[in-house]
């Protein structure tokens, strides 16, 4: 990581998989990002919404006619709710409110180490907002974790050959995803937070959300299991 702010966009799914938070899964993350800022890291997490906000949105749009700017605010306060879940997981170490609009983090809060963001405008994901917290403090890297181990050139749920992506650039990555972005789209990185990063010459690293090691790995500068995707 060229600074010493690292931003982590950590997916929804990975915080509240199924019908509970996986308390076992943020056990193990709290102890390695608090070994990190042991180490002088300073971390901003920014948290999606996953299965939570898909079945919102979903239960929304059965019983009435939403938007797709109401599905928006709807996955936003999604990820808030799971924004305030992180921010106690690090209760001590994280500021104690939460950073939505990236222009807050000018002034960096003294005395705690982790930033805690989560969905701010309709019209992207939390992702973008990764992306803009990037643009706001100069980081160059961000960590997208989440449920999928690495990128494919298309769903290898749906297609057998799926060729898995190790290193890529944004150009090819950008024809492997949608050009539009969409209430509850379910992609490695979003099409707006990727035309965003590429424009800032940022690059990504997608590991899978359980994979400790990797992002251990990573944190530390080392080659690491999962894709990059560079300028």
């Amino acid at each position: 990581m060229s600074s010493d702010v690292v931003i982590i966009s950590l997916g929804g799914s990975i915080i509240f998989p199924d019908d509970r938070p996986d308390v076992e899964f943020l056990e193990t993350f709290r102890q390695l990002i608090l070994k990190h800022v042991d180490a002088g890291k300073k971390f901003i997490l920014i948290t999606g919404g996953g299965k939570i906000c898909r079945r919102y949105q979903h239960a929304i749009s059965e019983l009435i006619d939403a938007t797709d700017e109401d599905k928006d605010w709807i996955g936003i306060q999604a990820t808030q709710m799971n924004a305030q879940f992180v921010r106690y997981v690090f209760k001590g170490f994280s500021a104690p409110r939460l950073y939505l609009d990236p222009a807050d983090i000018a002034v960096w809060p003294e005395g705690f180490p982790i930033v805690i963001g989560a969905g701010w405008k309709p019209g992207c994901s939390s992702d973008h907002d990764a992306v803009l917290m990037a643009e706001a403090t100069g980081a160059k890297n961000i960590i997208n974790l989440s449920n999928v181990d690495f990128a494919y050139d298309k769903d290898p749920k749906k297609f057998d050959d799926a060729k898995l992506l190790d290193r890529v650039t944004w150009d090819e990555y950008r024809s492997y995803i949608p050009t539009e972005w969409s209430p509850g789209l379910s992609a490695p990185f979003d099409p707006i937070a990727s035309e965003h990063a590429q424009r800032l010459g940022i690059e990504v690293a997608l590991i899978g959300g359980r994979n400790i090691q990797a992002l251990d790995d990573c944190l530390h500068g080392k080659e690491f299991e999962g894709s990059h995707i560079v300028g």
